[in-house]
């Protein structure tokens, strides 16, 4: 009712009861919070035909504001009170539906929780150390912080050399001698010699640390395993039939190797191994190129780097080789990305349940 308009005793009245009567309708109606809010506004609202006669109650008699002000209390309450009504009726619906929801059938089998497994790394490498122990070696293992002695030096790896430069190897801040994290396992080639006399097999398997940028092929902290054999008539011939046996073991029995010639300052010769490709079997394919893929670097022991530890070369020779058991993975699995082995991806890690 417009507030210019003077209210009309009876007719207020009529309206009064009418908006009860709507109200009620609307009220019981509403099927949710949000239709019982918009409800409340539609009837109680400053916009409502109720709110409307209490405005105009000023301009009656005093009789007549008496009665339909006692009215408009009346409707009032019984809209207030279908409203807290049906807001709590509303109310224990919706806890119904979410306990209906929530259900649970306690005659139904219980869920199993799903096993866990092991990181491909760790199955890997412990394939890999079941290969050599069943060859004779044993494993050894070191500390990851070391010093230059025996991460270069003893190595028979010069002061000059690039990758003993901090684009390379990261150092530690620390007193006295210099320290870096290890960048490779070859100095338990040093640590074995200097604690026993020949015959030496062991394999050391572990964590590596290099400065270098992250790609498909790459990381900055990576694991490697580092073999060593040395003893008295010991032959490049023994080299490739070791790393010939390994592979076919963790590869397939019909996997090949190729050794190239290449350079590692604490073997002498030193040579690169490859092994026939994964996926293509050696013919050649887009993963491979020519039909090998790089696996790891071995070579004779250096004569120098056995005189650094007491040994007699003229007595005594040997072979090391060493590669990264990430990369290996990559070879055994055949997955694309070396990083796939750190992000933890549940997908990723399921595929290897029960592998070997």
């Amino acid at each position: 009712m417009p507030a210019s308009e003077a209210l009309d005793p009876g007719q207020a009245l009529g309206v009064l009861d009418a908006e009860l009567a709507r109200g009620l309708a609307l009220i019981g109606g509403a099927a949710g919070r949000d239709a019982l809010d918009e409800a409340e506004s539609a009837l109680l609202g400053r916009k409502s035909p109720f709110s409307g006669i209490q405005r105009g109650l000023g301009g009656l008699s005093e009789k007549d504001r008496r009665r339909i002000g006692q009215r408009t209390n009346e409707v009032r309450g019984a809209l207030r009170s279908a409203i807290a009504s049906r807001r709590e009726t509303l109310e224990a619906e919706r806890e119904r539906a979410l306990l209906e929801a929530d259900r649970i059938d306690v005659t139904l089998p219980g869920r199993r929780l799903r096993p866990g497994s092991l990181h491909p790394l760790t199955l890997l490498q412990n394939r890999i150390v079941d290969i050599f122990t069943g060859m004779g070696y044993r494993v050894v293992e070191g500390p990851e912080v070391e010093t230059e002695w025996y991460n270069f030096d003893a190595l028979n790896i010069p002061p000059d050399h690039p990758a003993r430069k901090t684009t390379d190897t990261l150092y530690l801040s620390t007193p006295g001698e210099p320290r870096v994290l290890r960048t490779e396992t070859s100095a338990m080639q040093i640590r074995t010699m200097e604690s026993q006399p020949p015959p030496v097999y062991v394999i050391a398997p572990g964590r590596v640390f290099r400065n270098e940028a992250t790609d498909a092929t790459h990381l900055a902290v990576f694991h490697q395993v580092e073999g060593l054999a040395v003893d008295e008539d010991i032959t490049f011939a023994d080299l490739k039939g070791t790393l010939e046996t390994f592979y076919r073991a963790l590869l397939g029995q019909e996997r090949r190797i190729r050794l190239t010639p290449s350079f590692f300052p604490f073997v002498e010769p030193g040579a690169q191994v490859e092994v026939t490709c994964f996926v293509c079997g050696g013919v050649g394919c887009r993963t491979c190129g020519n039909g090998w893929i790089e696996g790891m670097g071995c070579g004779m022991v250096h004569p120098r780097v056995l005189e650094n530890v007491g040994y007699d070369p003229e007595r005594y020779s040997g072979f090391a080789f060493g590669g990264g058991i990430d990369r290996m993975a990559m070879l055994r699995y055949g997955f694309p990305d070396i990083r796939m082995l750190l992000e933890n991806d549940v997908r990723f890690l399921a595929q290897f349940e029960g592998a070997t």
